[in-house]
């Protein structure tokens, strides 16, 4: 077994536990942080099927380290709105002060 197969199979199992989080939890906090472990899943098993590639003899294609650098930043940004908005929500609102 590669390392290239280990990291994908790395990636679908925590797709998979992404997924099941997402279906089974219904508190808002535990269902962001299983949509970010499925995201994560996504960007491993996308850099093992760029890392076959490049394996087989085809060259190292920067592409797709470029395509999952931008998933994380945007990953990032969308977690820290999706936070926001759940802290908004539970406080009641605009602050008084």
């Amino acid at each position: 077994m590669t390392g290239a197969t280990l990291y994908g199979l790395l990636g679908a199992a925590l797709v998979a536990i992404g997924l099941y989080g997402m279906l089974a939890r219904h508190e808002p906090l535990a269902r962001i942080l299983s949509f970010n472990i499925l995201g994560g899943g996504v960007f491993l098993v996308f850099g093992a099927v760029a890392r076959r590639g490049a394996a087989m003899g085809w060259g190292a294609d920067p592409v797709p380290q470029a395509i999952i650098l931008t998933g994380i930043v945007v990953a990032f940004a969308a977690t820290t709105l999706a936070v926001a908005l759940l802290l908004r929500l539970r406080d009641g609102g605009v602050d008084d002060a």
